[in-house]
């Protein structure tokens, strides 16, 4: 039986092997290195789902890149969920849903803003079976049930391709002046508009 824990630090993410179906953003071997550090940053956090000692999925969720438009708006609390992903081998068993609702199931969010960068060439469009538009609409659902909205922006990569999105979930404690600063940093270049 598949097992989510989260979260989780790097010491017990070692006991772990990485199954060989993981391997949308880099070989296996190296997603787990990069979950390891990420496990290891002040504010880094890692959900897993487990078979015996295998990683099948997994979510990482972390402050953002420190390159990246959204660390350089300094909006306090703000985190990114970098990443989930779910092993070929082990999908359609609702185990990408498992590890959002455990994810996002407490209030320890509440303060927060969590923004997802969803990039068209990340996706597994062959392996779902999907248009570059039915996966947009898949996520935007799959995202939402657990209160991430699609909202719009400037930012370039975001730009790059009309299926590319930026989602968001805002916590219910999140003060209004953070708030503002945060949709202060979604439109930089006022002059497109």
């Amino acid at each position: 039986m598949v097992q989510i824990h989260g979260p989780i630090p790097a010491g017990e993410i070692k006991q772990f092997e990485m199954d060989e179906g993981l391997c949308a953003f880099r070989p296996p071997k190296e997603q787990k290195e990069a979950l390891l550090e990420i496990a290891d940053l002040p504010k880094g956090l890692i959900f897993l789902a487990t078979w015996n000692d295998r990683i099948v999925g997994y979510i990482t969720i972390h402050p953002p890149e420190e390159f990246a438009r959204w660390a350089k708006s300094q909006v306090p609390g703000m985190l990114e969920m970098g990443a989930i992903e779910v092993s070929r081998h082990w999908r359609g068993m609702s185990i990408s849903s498992n590890l959002l609702e455990v994810a996002f199931s407490e209030d320890f969010f509440d303060e927060s803003i969590i923004i997802a960068t969803e990039y068209y060439w990340h996706w597994d469009l062959k392996g779902k079976g999907f248009s570059v538009w039915e996966y947009q609409r898949f996520l935007e659902q799959h995202f939402g049930r657990v209160d991430f909205k699609r909202i719009g922006t400037d930012e370039p990569d975001i730009l790059a391709h009309p299926a590319n999105m930026l989602m968001v979930r805002i916590g219910k404690k999140v003060p209004q002046d953070r708030l503002l600063l945060f949709e202060e940093s979604l439109y930089q270049n006022r002059w497109m508009f």
